[in-house]
């Protein structure tokens, strides 16, 4: 718990990324590339991309909203009718409490964390290609919280692509549909046809 929150996250993935992207002591730079994040993964996306340095070709957002978690969290609380345990949980972390003190099954350093995570601005605002998949039945990231960052998604932003999947789930799965293969399919399509960006094969 005490090691559950965005910046530790954040963190790892950096240091993972520099080994990645580094072998040898040799830059990769002249090989695109894309970063892929999964649900709460997605909003590690924007700050991990702005330092990525050259090479990087997009981003692939699956399941996940691209909205600051904040706000995403308490679209959701309002959807479920947790308005005031969404707002207990605001006072708490900005409250004197311990950042090791538990509230809501996590520690207050994770609540600090993500009341102040940035996502939806520098995600927007970046110069990267990015390509959004979301099930439509999503209960853990609904619908309506997905498309409002496909409203914000125009121009003179980056290119943006929605890739909704029809009965899908959180995990991206519709029955014998599995839509991470659609994603994938989507990726391949744009890495065959560079010039026409991750959107050329969405439909």
């Amino acid at each position: 718990v005490q090691a559950d929150h965005l910046s530790a996250w954040a963190d790892h993935a950096r240091a993972a990324l520099q080994q990645v992207t580094t072998v040898q002591g040799h830059s990769h730079a002249d090989v695109p590339w894309l970063l892929a994040g999964i649900s709460e993964g997605v909003e590690l996306l924007p700050s991990l991309a702005a330092g990525a340095g050259p090479g990087l070709a997009g981003l692939v957002m699956m399941a996940g909203s691209g909205l600051d978690p904040r706000d995403a969290g308490q679209m959701q609380a309002e959807r479920l009718g947790h308005t005031a345990d969404w707002a207990a949980l605001g006072r708490a972390q900005a409250g004197p409490g311990a950042d090791t003190q538990v509230v809501q099954g996590r520690s207050l350093r994770y609540w600090r964390d993500l009341w102040q995570w940035p996502v939806q601005q520098p995600l927007l605002q970046g110069p990267w290609p990015v390509l959004h998949a979301w099930g439509d039945a999503d209960d853990m990231v609904p619908p309506p919280i997905c498309e409002k960052v496909a409203c914000l998604a125009q121009p003179p932003h980056a290119p943006y692509c929605a890739l909704r999947l029809a009965g899908a789930n959180h995990g991206l799965q519709a029955g014998e549909v599995d839509g991470v293969r659609l994603v994938w399919a989507a990726v391949e399509g744009g890495g065959r046809a560079p010039g026409r960006g991750l959107c050329a094969s969405v439909t």
